[in-house]
Parts: C-alpha cells; sequence; structure tokens
C-alpha cells in the first residue's frame, strides 16, 4: 500500500500554510513588525470579554419614528390641501393616522387624489414599488396613514442612516476599532473596545440630538400650539412648536469656555441660509425669549438683545467637559433620524478581559496536556502520532479562526478546548478499529485499510450530530455564544483532516519504511477492557428506573427551588465589583438596599475581594435599566471608594424575554434535527431510543443547575445544546456497532447483539468520555465565571451521557426491538394461518358468520 506523493505534498502545504497563519497569534506587535511584509500578519480578534469594553445594542424605536413622520405629514397635507383650494374643517392626528375633515364632500374625490401624492413609492424589499401611504375616505371624512410595508420601509431607512450617524459620532469622540452594523430588521450592535464606562457613549448615541430654535409664548402662556418644556434645572417654558430653524442648518460645533465665567459652553455656526434666517429671525424679535432646545429638552432660553448678523451662537448651560465634548460631536455629526433605545448593554473591564485571556489560557494548555498524556498512555508511541495531529488540529483551528474573521471570546476558548476532546475521539475510534483488526489476524495494511474505513462511517455520523448543535447554536446565539458555536464547527471540520485524513496518511508511511508486518497499537499500562461478555441487559431495568427517578427529582428541583436565572433570561443588571480588601458584604447590602431598586442580591465570587450585584429588572421599559445602573456605580464609589467596577451587564425586558424563547426553541430544534438524522441514518426504533435519551439527559442537568445554584444564562443553553450533540455523538458510535452487528449476526438475538455491541465499543466510550473530561475540567476549575455555566455542567452530562448510552438507550432498542419482532412474528401467524385455510372453506365461513 503506497500512498500518492502529490497527496503527501498537499497536506504538507495545508499544514505548512496553516502554521504561517497561525502563527501571528502568537508573536508580538513589536516582532510581528519585523518579519517581512509578505508573510501573513493577521490575528484572531478577541471578543470584549478578553479585552474589555462595551458592547450596546441599540434599537430604533419605531413608535416614535411614526410620531415624527406622522407629525410631518400632518404639516404636508395642510400644504397640499392648501394648494388645491380644498378647504377642511379640521385635519388632525389621531394615534398613527392623520384624519382630515372636509367642509364639503363633494371634493372628497379630488382630497384624496391630492393626498396620494404624499405618498412615496417603497424602493427595496417584496414590496418595491408600492406606496408607503394608505388614504381612504368615508364620506366627508379621510384618513391617511403608513401601510405596514411603509413602517418597514420607514425603519430600514432609519436603521441604515443611524448606522452612519452612529459612525460619525463615534469617530468624532475617537474611539479606535469600533464594530458598528446592523443586526435584524431594526437594531444596531455598537462594540467599543478599551471603553470601559458606557455612560458617555449611552449619552452619544442614544440621543436622536434634534436641535431646534423656537420663539416662547407671548406673556408666557400655554395654550394652542404651544408646549411646556423644561430644562436640567427643572425650569418650565411655554415653547412654540413652530420650529424657526432646524438644526440640519448648522454647519459646525466646537467646545469652548466662557471668558467670564470659565464654564464649558458649545459655539455652532450655520450654514448661509441658516445665517440668512437666524439674522431674520434675531431682528424681527429683539428683547424677545428665544429657545433652544435639544430633544425635547430646553438647553437654555436667552432674550435676543441685538440681531445675531454672524450665523455664530453659543449654548451655555450646566455642562461638563465631557458632556460639551458629547453635544458638540453630536451637532456636528447631525441628528438621528429616530430615537435609539439601549435594550442591551455590556461591560469588561481591561483587568478582567486580561484575567480572562490569563485563565482561559493556562486552562487550554493544562487541558491539551492531560489529553496528550493519556492518549500517550492509551496508545504508546503511536499516541505521539495522535498527539502530533492533535496538535496540528489545534494550530489550524486557529489559522481558520483568523482567516474567516472570527472573534475570540471566552466561551471561544472553551470551543477550542471542548473541539481538542471531540477531534480526540476521531483518533480513539481509529486506534480502537485498528486493534481490533489486528486481533483478528489481519496484517497491518489490512488493518489500517479496514480500520479506517469502518471508523470512517461512525466518525461521519457523530461529527454531524454535534454539528447539529453547533449551527442552532450560531442561528439561536448571540455574541459570545456564537463564539462558542463557530470554533466547535471548526474544530469538528478540521478534525476530519487531521485525525482521518493526516493520521492515515502518516500511519500508512510510518508502517511502509519500518516495514511493519503486524501493527501492534500497545498502551504503556497494561489495561485491556476487551473481550468483555458483561451482560449490561440483565441491568436494565435498575438503570432505567434510576434514570427515571433522576430525572423526576430534577423536575421536582427544576420547580422548586428552582433554576438560579442570570440577567439573560430574567433582565435587569449584572455587575462585576473588585474591592482592594475583603468586601464587607453586609455594608453593602445596606447601601445598595436604600437605592429604592427593589431585590438585589450579592455573591462573592472567585475570592473574598470580588462581589457579583444583581439588581432586578426595573419597572418603566429599557431606558429604567439603564437608569439604574448609574446609581448602582455612584453607590458602590460612595461605599467603598477603593472599589471598581469591572463589568456590568444591562439586559432589558425585551431582549430577556427573546432571549429565553430563542433558547428554548434552540434546544427543541436541535434536538428534533438529531432525532431526523438519525432516523435516516438509522432506523426509527434508534431515533426514539436517543430522544428518549436526550430527555432524562437534559432533565438531569436542568437538575444540576438547580441543585448547585449555577446561573442559568446563555452560556448554560450552550453547555445543554453541547451536551445534547455530545449524548447523541456517544450514542451513534453504539449504534452504529449494534447496526453492524446486526447484519453480521442476523439469527443472533438482540439482547445478545446489544450486549456484544456494548462490550466492543465499551473501550471507545471510557476512552473518549475520559480524554473530553480531562478537556474540561481545568476550564471547570481555573475557567472563571464566565464559562463556569459551561464546563462545570459539561463534566457532569459527559459522566450521564455516557451512562446512557449503555443503561438507557440501549435497553429502549431492545424493548422496541422485541415488540416489532413479536408484532412481524404475529402478522406472520396471521398470515400463515390465512393460507392454511382453502379457498372454498374461507367462502363458507365467511357466509355462514
Amino acid at each position: 500500500m503506497r500512498t500518492s506523493p502529490w497527496l503527501v505534498l498537499t497536506y504538507t502545504v495545508i499544514i505548512v500554510v496553516g502554521i504561517l497563519i497561525a502563527l501571528p497569534n502568537v508573536l508580538s506587535q513589536s516582532v510581528l513588525q519585523r518579519i517581512p511584509s509578505w508573510l501573513p500578519h493577521e490575528q484572531v480578534s478577541l471578543g470584549l470579554d478578553l479585552r474589555g469594553g462595551s458592547h450596546l445594542v441599540l434599537e430604533v424605536d419605531e413608535a416614535d419614528l411614526t410620531k415624527e413622520r406622522l407629525q410631518s405629514l400632518l404639516q404636508d397635507a395642510r400644504r397640499v390641501l392648501r394648494e388645491k383650494g380644498i378647504q377642511p374643517k379640521a385635519v388632525v392626528r389621531n394615534q398613527n393616522q392623520i384624519v382630515v375633515t372636509l367642509a364639503d364632500a363633494s371634493q372628497s374625490d379630488a382630497a384624496v387624489t391630492d393626498l396620494k401624492t404624499l405618498a412615496n413609492p417603497i424602493g427595496t424589499g417584496l414590496s418595491a414599488g408600492q406606496a408607503d401611504l394608505t388614504v381612504t375616505a368615508n364620506g366627508a371624512t379621510i384618513t391617511v396613514a403608513f401601510s405596514p410595508a411603509g413602517i418597514s420601509a420607514n425603519v430600514d431607512n432609519a436603521v441604515q442612516q443611524s448606522l452612519e450617524v452612529i459612525r460619525q459620532r463615534v469617530d468624532q469622540v475617537g474611539v479606535s476599532e469600533p464594530t458598528i452594523q446592523r443586526i435584524g430588521a431594526n437594531r444596531v450592535l455598537v462594540q467599543l473596545p478599551g471603553a470601559q464606562d458606557p455612560s458617555h457613549l449611552r449619552e452619544l448615541l442614544g440621543s436622536t440630538a434634534k436641535m431646534s430654535f423656537h420663539m416662547l409664548a407671548p406673556n408666557n402662556q400655554p395654550g394652542p400650539g404651544v408646549t411646556m418644556m423644561q430644562d436640567d434645572e427643572g425650569r418650565s417654558y411655554p415653547v412654540l412648536d413652530r420650529v424657526e430653524i432646524s438644526g440640519d442648518r448648522l454647519s459646525d460645533a466646537r467646545v469652548g469656555f466662557d471668558p467670564n465665567t470659565h464654564e464649558p459652553i458649545v459655539s455652532f455656526r450655520f450654514d448661509s441660509a441658516g445665517a440668512t434666517r437666524f439674522a431674520e429671525i434675531t431682528r424681527q424679535n429683539v428683547g424677545n425669549p428665544f429657545a433652544i432646545v435639544l430633544d425635547d429638552k430646553v438647553l437654555s432660553a436667552p432674550v435676543i438683545r441685538e440681531p445675531i448678523t454672524g450665523g455664530s451662537g453659543q449654548i451655555s448651560g450646566n455642562f461638563s467637559a465631557d458632556s460639551a465634548t458629547t453635544l458638540a460631536a453630536m451637532l456636528r455629526a447631525g441628528a438621528l433620524p429616530a430615537k435609539l433605545t439601549v435594550i442591551e448593554e455590556r461591560t469588561v473591564g481591561a483587568d478582567l478581559g486580561a484575567d480572562a485571556i490569563k485563565m482561559g489560557i493556562y486552562s487550554g494548555i493544562v487541558g491539551f496536556i492531560l489529553v496528550a498524556a493519556f492518549i500517550f498512555v492509551l496508545y504508546g508511541t503511536w499516541g505521539i502520532l495522535a498527539n502530533v495531529a492533535l496538535l496540528i488540529h489545534t494550530i489550524l483551528t486557529f489559522s481558520a479562526l483568523t482567516l474567516v474573521g472570527a472573534t475570540l471570546t471566552l466561551p471561544g476558548i472553551a470551543g477550542v478546548v471542548l473541539g481538542i476532546g471531540l477531534a480526540v475521539d476521531a483518533n480513539v475510534l481509529i486506534n480502537e478499529r485498528i486493534r481490533e483488526e489486528t486481533r483478528k489476524g489481519k496484517g497491518a495494511f489490512a488493518a489500517i485499510d479496514t480500520g479506517f474505513n469502518r471508523a470512517y462511517s461512525t466518525i461521519i455520523d457523530g461529527n454531524m450530530t454535534a454539528l447539529i448543535a453547533a449551527a442552532i447554536l450560531f442561528w439561536f446565539g448571540s455574541g459570545p455564544v456564537r463564539g462558542f458555536a463557530v470554533t466547535m464547527a471548526l474544530g469538528l471540520i478540521i478534525s476530519m483532516f487531521t485525525s482521518v485524513a493526516f493520521v492515515r496518511v502518516a500511519m500508512i508511511e510510518i508502517t511502509r519504511r519500518r516495514k511493519f508486518k503486524v501493527l501492534n497499537i500497545r498502551p504503556l499500562i497494561p489495561f485491556s477492557p476487551y473481550d468483555k461478555h458483561i451482560q449490561f441487559m440483565k441491568a436494565r431495568f435498575f438503570g432505567v428506573t434510576v434514570s427515571a427517578l433522576l430525572s423526576i427529582a430534577s423536575v421536582v428541583l427544576f420547580i422548586h427551588p428552582g433554576l438560579n436565572y442570570g440577567v439573560d433570561f430574567r433582565g435587569g443588571i449584572q455587575m462585576s465589583v473588585k474591592t482592594k480588601e475583603a468586601a464587607d458584604l453586609a455594608k453593602f447590602r445596606e447601601g445598595l438596599d436604600s437605592l429604592g431598586l427593589g431585590e438585589i442580591t450579592l455573591q462573592t465570587f472567585g475570592d473574598n475581594k470580588s462581589i457579583l450585584v444583581r439588581a432586578q429588572r426595573q419597572e418603566g421599559g429599557e431606558e429604567a435599566q439603564t437608569a439604574a445602573v448609574t446609581k448602582l456605580k455612584a453607590e458602590v464609589a460612595k461605599i467603598d471608594p477603593s472599589a471598581t467596577v469591572e463589568g456590568t451587564d444591562v439586559i432589558g425586558p425585551k431582549v430577556s424575554g427573546e432571549l429565553a424563547s430563542a433558547g428554548i426553541l434552540s434546544v427543541v430544534i436541535a434536538s428534533f434535527a438529531m432525532l431526523i438524522y438519525i432516523w435516516v441514518r438509522f432506523e426509527w426504533p434508534f431515533a426514539v431510543g436517543a430522544i428518549v435519551t436526550l430527555v432524562l439527559d437534559v432533565t438531569k442537568a436542568i437538575g444540576f443547575f438547580a441543585i448547585t445554584g449555577l446561573d442559568f444564562n446563555l452560556t448554560a443553553i450552550a453547555a445543554i445544546l453541547t451536551l445534547v450533540g455530545y449524548s447523541v455523538n456517544d450514542k451513534v458510535v453504539v449504534y452504529d456497532r449494534m447496526r453492524e452487528n446486526m447484519r453480521l449476526y442476523k439469527s443472533m438475538p438482540l439482547r445478545e447483539i446489544i450486549d456484544k455491541s456494548i462490550n466492543e465499543t465499551l473501550a471507545r466510550s471510557l476512552y473518549t468520555n475520559a480524554t473530553a473530561f480531562l478537556a474540561l475540567v481545568p476550564m471547570a476549575i481555573w475557567g472563571g465565571s464566565a464559562v463556569s455555566s459551561f464546563a462545570i455542567p459539561m463534566v457532569f452530562g459527559i459522566l450521564v451521557a455516557g451512562a446512557s448510552s449503555i443503561f438507557i438507550a440501549a435497553p429502549i432498542l431492545l424493548f422496541l426491538g422485541d415488540w416489532r419482532r413479536r408484532h412481524a412474528m404475529a402478522v406472520a401467524a396471521t398470515d400463515a394461518a390465512a393460507e392454511i385455510i382453502p379457498p372454498d372453506e374461507s367462502r363458507s365461513r365467511k357466509s355462514a358468520s
């Protein structure tokens, strides 16, 4: 058996290129600058949980946008009717529509025709070409409203405009390497590395910055066409609704300082048309107060002393240097087309990010060393080849992450570590198959060929089930969870090359060069779980009973005391606080409870200097969540001036509800997808056995979360989905051997076939579970709070999945198989009896009856 030199060359090129692409990830910037420009320089981008920064999700306020557009439409409707000589009794806005009441109903058709000219065609999407307005008449009453497609088009346009305005605003404050992108139909994601305090960013991005200039009502009397507005100090002003000049006429805005008070001010300048209009207004209103309004709040209301003809002015108020800079940046960048609400906010301090990198790298290295040592003990010198393949697998994973531009998060590191554990599974399957073929007396090349061929389908089936879980995670997950899904999926795909293709070529070459006649893969420590004849099915009733009792107990624990839901699912605020000395929880609890923010829980994590503060979801919508953060931070600083807030998560009620729904849906869809895959690849009894076992495995995992009190958050959903994939993977290996033995031993009782299959795959099950366990244990111990909700349940789940493959899935298959055989025998007996009765006698019996 010889391997094509071209194949060897191809594999060598892939590995060398992969190493070159991954190499910059372990080099410092100073070293990277010195290497030749033709070599790769790209590094894997680090997520905010590893480098620190702020993550904001903003949503276009559809109701506010529609209100603004209707207000503009109201003025246009009055103008069009006036120009066409149609006199209405009233033109008013009633909720989400404009209602026109005509004095003469005979003008209705003409009015409808004229009002339809206000409609604009929708430019893109399925509704392209349709009008964005609907105009309907009922006698003398005409209603004008945006169509559903028109509202969607308005939101789409607003999001597109908002992206550009946000980019300009972020550029104005000088944040480097921002990530600004659209997510979904009406949301914008903004990630700003290094910006640890998002309060100014929230102000910068959440304000529409719609600036306008108005006159105040004569004699300060409220009335029609007058809106009462307040300034920062609570003073009220009767502001005329008519806009004298809008903020889009501003050409520049800069921060300055008042020469008398030395307080920050914002100087502004109009364009030529704005300067002319501003001069006209001030000339006509000398001695009258003039209001400068920003987002329905009066910034200042000075009295016009003399005409201002230079086209410039200034805004004074209770500005800090930061707030003046923010206002100037917003005015220069322009107004947002609609109000943006911060519905999700996450921040991570740079120090916390550095600690996360350190813990992730250390736990990953320890996990790799433990797995490599275990493989070496299992397979001796042949284990070295498996470990080389494992090292190449890790390198190629990082090169793939670099090529696809993925962002590496702490859960992503956990995905790499888990990928190492799953990659070992293929190596174990192959080595165990080769050992089995060698024990049958086959020569070296025959054992390699048969071992790889028989292991290949099992590896494909196992990896496909895990890839289904990864795909569902990516589709329904967000942020770090998606990062985990990407790294796990890439690891599974790359393992098909390193563990199957590369190892096969390497084994053939080594065997050919060393002229081995027989391939003996011996362990360093004698341990032989082979040729066992354990009758596992004798314990089937005991296994199913124990599993059912544990699952029932888990359901009870789910009801009471229930899960410790994280802010991802219940909304609210979670804040990581670090103190210099041991934290006084009683003092913190007393101070934070006095804020009136509802239920606040405190707990230490890691050490007695780290506190996790949780505040319940606030009443009053999304804005109330972010307002509470400022209070919490101020109170923490007041209680302990040395304390620092290292990270915050703020999840509004809308996002938490969506995340909870998506989490439940993802588990259900993943389970059904695997059920369908197994049904197609095997038969329906196998699929039923797998799905029932999955239900029992998942309920036990839920019970584990309930009894340990671990945070049940997005990472926990990732753990359950990964456990589902891993559990099915484990069962597929046993099922594959059962299917193979059913074809080989057609006369053997099903119970004996199942016992034989479990015994034959026992070594693989033990070894694979052990390697996955060793890969994740360091992450569970040292990974930190960010991955504890993943690694710890996975360690528990690996043990449960291994046991359930033997004591749950197999007995269910035995029960269904026996039922099928009895049913088939009953049908056959009925058919045989019908054939024995002569046709004439059969007819006579029927007639007699």
